[in-house]
């Protein structure tokens, strides 16, 4: 991304840049941390917007190899950006068709999950075909083609607690997705 592609005005940051298949996208964001960081990144010298200046004071970019490797050192598992992506897409998808009319016919269902690919998708910035292909858990869909949805009975209302040291929890609705797809697991084992 280059430092044209960021506004800033106070707290706010927008972006604005084409991104992969021509797809143009546009990320407004409130986060007077974020802002600060994005127009210290942005006042330095260069192109590249995602830049810093090491020990040696010489400017170093970042790539999604260095976010990448932050991950995995971080999580100690081999865990990547894609990986934020897809479980993104899976939610998603799995609360658009939790929304979706119930289906009278197989062609009435696969209307529906065009419809929720092609919300992810848009969403996600991605074109419909590599969306389904590589955001969306194909568990989420085949689900739905036997008429289990996160509305019929896989939310809990639970919340499931991240393992120890981590903040937060995961909604009901991604706690509702990991029960689906867990069973859905279960069924195929």
């Amino acid at each position: 991304m280059r430092e044209q592609h960021a506004t800033i005005a106070g707290a706010h940051v927008n972006f604005e840049f084409r991104g992969k298949s021509g797809i143009r996208h546009a990320i407004n964001l409130h986060d007077a941390r974020l802002a600060r960081i994005i127009k210290a990144c942005r006042d330095l010298p260069g192109y590249e917007l995602f830049q810093y200046v090491d020990e040696d004071g010489k400017r170093q970019t970042v790539d999604s190899a260095d976010v990448n490797a932050y991950l995995r050192e971080l999580s100690g598992t081999d865990f990547t950006a894609k990986d934020f992506r897809t479980w993104a897409g899976t939610v998603m998808a799995a609360k658009a068709l939790a929304c979706a009319a119930g289906f009278k016919s197989v062609t009435e269902a696969k209307r529906n999950i065009v419809k929720a690919v092609e919300a992810v998708a848009k969403r996600l910035g991605n074109t419909k075909a590599v969306c389904r292909r590589c955001y969306i858990h194909p568990a989420i869909i085949d689900s739905y083609m036997e008429g289990v949805t996160l509305t019929t009975g896989t939310t809990r209302g639970t919340r499931i607690t991240r393992s120890a040291g981590a903040r937060g929890a995961l909604s009901a609705v991604e706690a509702g997705v990991i029960g689906l797809l867990e069973r859905r697991l279960l069924k195929t084992a």
